[in-house]
């Protein structure tokens, strides 16, 4: 079996494993027995990051140590249709063509495939390079605790190469930081009237995306689209909510969104023409980004048995439409680069009451806490209370960077062109790890994947392949 190859069976065997954020036992485990079989130092961390060592080849003793590094976590989204437990299910894996996708849920290519081109590397006898250190984190999506929990102590490296970038031919090599918002709303529920009658407002049909790298191309938020609607329809027809729910990952522009409200029983065809007169709405604003946007309104069952408060109710919907979300501010010195944006990216019903989750992204810090201190008004007048959490900073540009000139370099030799140097408003780990490991040098590259967190997520095979082959001959590259 040719190396590459091995790449496609690693991705196939982590693809077995369920590797939520949260749930990464099952994948930190099967690294490190991967590890021991071939004879490779690991460490695995008390939150389960695993570092895989592998000492230098011959002639490359001398050469400055490598960081390999990826994440072992992938967003868990699926159609609504599907049938899927991402706790103990395999992802399906169909190979289309030159893609891979999976079968209706995310497919985990991001970060799959980083994973998959590090165990190849390993266990290669082909490839020369100096000291690898393979860092492999948890819980990327959701907070970065995995980064920010390594000890830095466990790494002597200080050459970083990320392969979480999605995006064959471009170099990244700065980004943006973050910052985690929770707004709840407590609840105030009571018993809705006799003459009432609970329906359901459901959006369907957005596209979703990555909540940084999407994030500029306008697609629909769910749960603010929902909270236009249910705000446009309190001011004709006032109700009281049951039920609200959208999204499932604060990194993920949510695709689907509902709310069960209840309003007279004699007004459900006067319900209708409203959601009639806004499904056109939606469908007009959103016919290039959004095209299969749907709004339906119907009778729920008997299951709903409480209603909020009329005053909740009002307050809930104020959150829906105050809460920042899109583009905040584009940046002024690199064209066409989102600086800031918000993401409401999870709306969820508990016992207790509303609860609103936000992503923050932006290159700027006073413009993030801007952004956050936004939200805080807004849950300040809505008298619901407010936490910030899961910050992480920044990574800046470095001009004088020895591994961008040698991944230029080695472009130019193997392609004939230049790689295009990118900042992006997605977050990665690289702040974190700059902040905590001096004078670390570093960049990120990555094959074409499309689509990522969506079920519609897939990646190319042939992008694949000449990744690797990118990757080998840079560390190669690096014998001095």
């Amino acid at each position: 079996m040719i190396i590459v190859d091995k790449i496609f069976k690693y991705f196939e065997e982590i693809s077995k494993i369920p590797r939520g954020s949260g749930n990464e036992k099952a994948i930190s485990d099967f690294l490190v027995m991967f590890a021991r079989e071939n004879n490779l130092e690991v460490i695995q961390d008390e939150v389960l990051n695993v570092i895989i060592k592998k000492p230098a080849s011959s002639g490359y003793e001398n050469a400055p140590g490598v960081i390999l590094q990826g994440h072992m976590d992938m967003v868990c989204e699926k159609n609504k249709n599907k049938v899927h437990d991402f706790t103990k299910d395999p992802i399906t894996l169909r190979y289309i063509d030159d893609m891979i996708y999976a079968d209706n849920t995310t497919l985990g290519a991001d970060n799959g495939i980083a994973i998959a081109l590090a165990m190849a590397i390993l266990t290669s006898d082909d490839v020369k390079h100096p000291s690898l250190e393979v860092l492999i984190t948890v819980d990327e999506e959701s907070g970065m605790t995995g980064a920010n929990a390594l000890n830095p102590e466990n790494i002597s490296g200080r050459i970083l190469i990320n392969m979480d970038s999605e995006e064959e031919g471009t170099l990244l090599v700065s980004c943006a930081g973050g910052s985690r918002t929770t707004t709840t709303l407590k609840a105030d529920w009571q018993e809705p009237g006799n003459s009432q009658e609970a329906y359901i407002v459901a959006i369907g049909g957005l596209k979703g995306g990555h909540s940084g790298m999407e994030i500029d191309k306008g697609r629909g938020n769910s749960n603010k689209l929902l909270g236009r609607v249910l705000n446009g329809i309190y001011k004709e027809i006032p109700f009281q909510l049951s039920h609200l729910s959208g999204g499932s990952k604060t990194n993920a522009i949510p695709r689907e969104a509902d709310a069960v409200i209840f309003a007279k029983a004699d007004k459900f065809q006067a319900l209708l023409g409203i959601i009639k007169e806004w499904d056109n709405t939606l469908k007009s604003e959103l016919r290039f980004t959004d095209p299969d946007v749907t709004l339906t309104l119907t009778k729920a069952d008997g299951s709903h048995g409480r209603a909020l408060s009329t005053d909740c109710t009002e307050k809930a919907i104020s959150l829906m439409m105050t809460i920042p979300n899109g583009i905040q501010t584009m940046s002024g010195s690199i064209k066409g680069l989102v600086e800031s944006s918000s993401n409401l990216g999870v709306v969820a019903t508990t016992d207790e009451g509303i609860v609103f989750d936000a992503s923050i992204r932006s290159s700027v810090g006073s413009l993030k806490e801007y952004i956050k201190e936004q939200a805080y008004a807004a849950a300040k007048l809505a008298g619901a209370d407010f936490n910030a959490h899961g910050e992480y900073p920044a990574w800046e540009y470095n001009p004088d960077s020895r591994i961008r000139e040698v991944f230029q370099k080695i472009y130019r030799e193997k392609y004939g062109k230049e790689p295009e140097i990118v900042a992006i408003h997605a977050g990665v780990e690289c702040g974190l790890f700059g902040e905590k490991i001096k004078d670390l040098d570093m960049i990120s590259f990555g094959p074409d994947m499309y689509d990522v967190h969506t079920p519609n997520e897939h990646v190319s095979i042939s992008s694949i392949k000449r990744t690797y082959e990118y990757l080998a001959a840079v560390l190669e590259a690096l014998d001095s």
